[in-house]
């Protein structure tokens, strides 16, 4: 009996440790957010420290070995993409960065690209360290331009109709056949895809209420004191969290293929 206990219990702390080797940038980012906000630095304003501290945190995972010189183009990609959703949406005022900062474009602190980023960093560790492999993924022509509607329609919503739910219900459709299968002590495991989108987003809902704790940035209802973040955002998160790994699985998939086809014009060339 004991035994069979002792299995289950070892294999989630076997998961559990991977996953928390998987989040260490993100985990640095929440350990500088509290750090700065209770102990006040000399020389430049925090958001300005946060940015050193992200960018020092990126070279020293690349030069460690962290991360692959492939897995920090995927991870600049989101920076880029994460920078433009805010510009945008700190101009419609969803959200706002109150403090100073020389750093700060468009009222955008540049270190909160970091904070997608970090989304993709974790994708890209635990895709590696779970030895992560998709089942039935669907075609590159729907998975792209749902990929693309799902992210203009952060935009978009703001001049015309949200269609998130509907888009939530195409997810389910497109991926209802696609399993994610991940290794842990030797055995695999898996579980559906819509389900693995769901608990991404949540978890990143519980970072976005302790960084808000912590003053990353600001909601309107919070301008005053802190409140919890509303759970609708769940759904925001969810369909973000699912543009991030659709762009990390696409980008994987590209690379195994280039490798393949690499492998057969060598194993073609006479020798």
């Amino acid at each position: 009996m004991q035994s069979r206990l002792r299995h289950p219990l070892l294999q989630l702390v076997r998961f559990g440790w991977q996953q928390a080797l998987s989040c260490v940038f993100p985990v640095v980012i929440f350990a500088s957010l509290a750090l700065t906000q209770h102990i006040p630095l000399p020389w430049l304003p925090r958001y300005d420290w946060l940015l050193l501290i992200c960018l020092a945190m990126q070279i020293w995972m690349l030069r460690s070995g962290l991360e692959t010189r492939d897995e920090l183009k995927v991870i600049t990609v989101f920076h880029l993409i994460g920078l433009a959703l805010e510009l945008f949406k700190v101009h419609k005022g969803s959200w706002s960065y109150p403090e100073e900062g020389w750093t700060k474009v468009g009222g955008v602190p540049l270190y909160s690209g970091f904070m997608y980023a970090s989304v993709a960093s974790y994708l890209c560790q635990a895709w590696r360290r779970l030895k992560v492999d998709l089942v039935h993924w669907p075609s590159f022509w729907l998975v792209t331009p749902l990929a693309a509607s799902i992210y203009l329609n952060f935009f978009t919503h703001h001049y015309w109709i949200d269609i998130r739910w509907w888009l939530s219900a195409l997810v389910l459709l497109v991926f209802w056949r696609t399993w994610v299968t991940f290794e842990i002590g030797g055995y695999r495991y898996r579980m559906p895809l819509a389900l693995s989108f769901t608990l991404i987003g949540f978890f990143i809902w519980i970072a976005e209420n302790i960084a808000t704790f912590y003053s990353a940035w600001e909601y309107p209802n919070q301008s005053d004191t802190w409140r919890l973040v509303d759970v609708g955002k769940i759904s925001s998160w969810l369909l973000l969290v699912i543009v991030s790994f659709l762009i990390v699985a696409a980008l994987k998939q590209f690379k195994e293929q280039r490798t393949v086809i690499g492998e057969d014009i060598r194993n073609s060339v006479p020798f």
